[in-house]
């Protein structure tokens, strides 16, 4: 299984960027994809998780500005942020895993490399 992240980038507090995760192996269809950020000396934290059957879930912190999204044929996941607050700056990843909240990174089979979100 592999992870590719993308989208990633520098905006202004306000502004919107759409992260995407290309995932190759037999993923998706298999496992609930996830989003998960962290931000240096912080734990790992899911965001938003989707599951196979389309349904989703969103941490507090980035409900109603954050979307997850899949599309199964693309093998791809996305996280559509908008209204990016300095606080959701970090290297973001996906993951087959759905938590949200803190998650040991030892406890997630695969990782990808994650992208860099710069809000200032």
């Amino acid at each position: 299984v592999q992870l590719v992240e993308s989208g990633g980038g520098s905006v202004q507090v306000g502004g919107s960027l759409r992260l995407s995760c290309v995932a190759s192996g037999d993923t998706m269809g298999r496992y609930c994809m996830g989003w998960f950020r962290q931000i240096p000396d912080k734990e790992r934290e899911g965001v938003a998780g989707i599951e196979s059957d389309g349904s989703t879930s969103h941490a507090d912190s980035v409900k109603g500005r954050f979307t997850i999204s899949q599309d199964s044929a693309k093998k791809t996941v996305f996280l559509q942020m908008n209204s990016l607050k300095p606080e959701d700056s970090g290297m973001y990843y996906c993951a087959p895993d759905c938590r949200l909240g803190a998650v040991n990174v030892n406890s997630v089979a695969y990782w990808g490399q994650g992208t860099q979100v710069t809000v200032s």
